[in-house]
């Protein structure tokens, strides 16, 4: 009588051609059952229309059919979701690093825009800093590699240390730990010039070389657009959602629902909508004024089917307060509603480790 036991052993023979270990090992075999001279299993893909996709067909088939060649085998098809996607990339590239193994990160959710310029790094700045004052442990992954802004918001300069098993992140004056190219450079007004390849490694190494010890959130600030850096982030990191942001032009509301349908494309969850910059106050009579006219988010939030988690105004005290690094100092009461919701809509379920 043949076991599941004996069938995971035979697919541990099977070697992935492009990452040369077993499929057992990178997580692709699935709800293996052995009945009347049958197995069935799930062959877990991380898309479903990979080139390679028959040939891991036939390999599997093959190493079951060497325990006996009368067995009826049937192999069913899968993708991953995000998160197992990202941790089928941290093992096909050799493995967790060293600081992840004393990591734990509950929540990470990543904040997208598509479009520069619409206060994309300033909501993902005040969403750390809103779930600190919840009382969570809060750190900011700055992703924006060619246009980094985060260190500047939270006063920060210094360069980070190192710990015995990776990077430390530098650390806000509350408490919020930070890791950004613009705390490596010998100033923070050097460019970065690089290509995208190299920006994907640095991404990943802030990922899994940061000492972020433990976590309730991890917010990752995305740069704009749907390319390289954006797509690194959604391999190789396990979201537990992603925010995006908007402005009330509908150039904006184009761009931002392109970067939707890359997040839903990559299988990872939407938490909803954030239009930024919708009006400025007359300090003189209070009037809202739309400088940037009629809103359209409500356009893009039915186009998509997600919900508006919040409007925001432009403020002069939150440039100034970002200026001067001191967006801890910000009082954000309209964005205490939106981090409410950003809370109740990510997943109860916690991220997993990649090891």
């Amino acid at each position: 009588m043949i076991t599941n036991k004996q069938v995971l052993s035979a697919l541990r023979q099977v070697m992935h051609p492009e990452m040369k270990r077993n499929l057992v090992e990178l997580g692709m075999i699935k709800d293996v059952i052995v009945k009347d001279g049958a197995v069935t299993l799930v062959l877990v893909l991380p898309f479903i229309e990979i080139p390679i996709k028959d040939d891991l067909v036939r390999s599997v088939r093959e190493a079951v059919s060497t325990l006996d060649s009368d067995l009826k085998i049937e192999v069913k098809l899968a993708e991953m979701s995000q998160q197992e996607r990202a941790a089928f990339m941290t093992k096909s590239e050799g493995g967790p690093k060293p600081a992840q193994s004393v990591n734990k990160v509950d929540h990470v959710v990543a904040v997208l825009s598509g479009k520069g310029g619409v206060g994309k790094s300033s909501v993902a700045a005040l969403l750390a800093v809103a779930f600190h004052r919840r009382g969570e442990r809060v750190g900011v992954l700055d992703a924006d590699i060619t246009g980094p802004s985060i260190p500047k918001m939270f006063g920060l300069h210094q360069p980070p240390q190192m710990g015995p098993k990776g990077i430390l992140p530098a650390e806000t004056e509350t408490g919020i730990g930070v890791m950004s190219i613009n705390l490596l450079l010998p100033n923070e007004d050097e460019a970065v010039i690089w290509r995208g390849p190299l920006i994907s490694n640095t991404i990943k190494q802030f990922w899994g070389e940061v000492m972020w010890g433990d976590l309730d959130y991890l917010i990752v600030d995305l740069p704009p657009g749907t390319s390289d850096a954006s797509l690194t982030v959604m391999q190789s990191i396990p979201l537990s959602g992603v925010v995006l942001v908007t402005s009330p032009q509908d150039l904006a509301g184009m761009v931002v629902r392109k970067a939707a349908r890359m997040a839903q494309r990559m299988g990872a969850p939407i938490l909803g909508l954030v239009e930024n910059m919708c009006y400025v106050t007359c300090t003189k009579c209070g009037e809202k004024i739309e400088v940037f006219g009629p809103s359209q988010v409500l356009k893009t939030t039915t186009q998509l089917g997600l919900p508006l988690l919040g409007r925001l105004p432009l403020d002069p005290e939150l440039a100034r307060r970002c200026d001067a690094g001191e967006i801890e100092k910000y009082a954000a009461e309209l964005f205490e509603p939106i981090a409410e919701k950003v809370a109740e809509r990510v997943p109860t379920t916690k991220t997993e480790p990649a090891f």
